[in-house]
């Protein structure tokens, strides 16, 4: 074989090498993006999961929807947040009954999906949306609350209601009731059945004082 040959070959073999390099890294980079990108959609619904008391996202059935609006129907209105918001049913479908509706979730792409459907039904005067913790949300500053629960978290909401609801308040739980509390209407069946709640309709749930609670703030 000639040096030109020998030469040949070898440029064959480097060009060969450096082709396979660049396709190597090529595959590392893509894959590294679909990781990163996975890791950034996923991270919002499983990092619910690891906290002591999670509330996952199971939407709301119509029925539970159409329920939670028969019980508000006597709220006389007023400003309205669901706990735990998910991809905004009931703070949409309150703000069309005329509430001032908020929703509180930590998933930020519920939220982000929420708001888009709230300006796209052009409801974002009186519906929106923020990503928060619902431990560290006063509920006082509310009319009505709603919350689709998990069983383990009621009686610690129950202990936070205890501390802020006041005396004109309204409550609807889905899915499950509060323990201890009579609630003051049950409406559906199974799982559509929503609980109604009102400081007169419990002697359990304690009177609300607002100059104490202005004092623990």
């Amino acid at each position: 074989m000639s040096d030109v040959e020998v030469i040949s070959a070898e440029n064959k073999n480097i060009n060969t090498k450096y082709k396979l390099t660049t396709t190597g890294a090529t595959i590392l980079g893509i894959s590294g993006a679909i990781a990163v990108g996975f890791y950034a959609v996923v991270t919002p619904f499983l990092s619910p999961a690891l906290r002591k008391v999670c509330l996952p996202f199971v939407p709301a059935t119509t029925t539970q929807v159409q329920n939670v609006m028969r019980a508000l129907k006597g709220s006389g209105g007023g400003t309205l947040l669901d706990i735990g918001s998910g991809d905004g049913r009931i703070v949409l479908e309150a703000a069309k009954h005329g509430f001032k509706a908020t929703g509180v979730e930590l998933n930020i792409w519920l939220v982000l999906y929420s708001k888009f459907r709230s300006w796209r039904l052009g409801l974002n005067q009186r519906a929106g949306f923020v990503r928060q913790d619902l431990w560290k949300t006063d509920l006082s500053e509310f009319d009505n609350i709603v919350i689709f629960g998990v069983e383990q978290m009621m009686m610690p909401l129950k202990d936070k209601l205890n501390k802020e609801m006041h005396s004109s308040m309204s409550v609807v739980a889905c899915r499950f009731p509060f323990p201890d509390w009579e609630p003051y209407q049950t409406i559906g069946t199974g799982i559509d059945t929503v609980w109604l709640y009102r400081k007169s309709s419990s002697p359990s749930i304690k009177e609300h004082n607002t100059e104490d609670l202005e004092m623990e703030r």
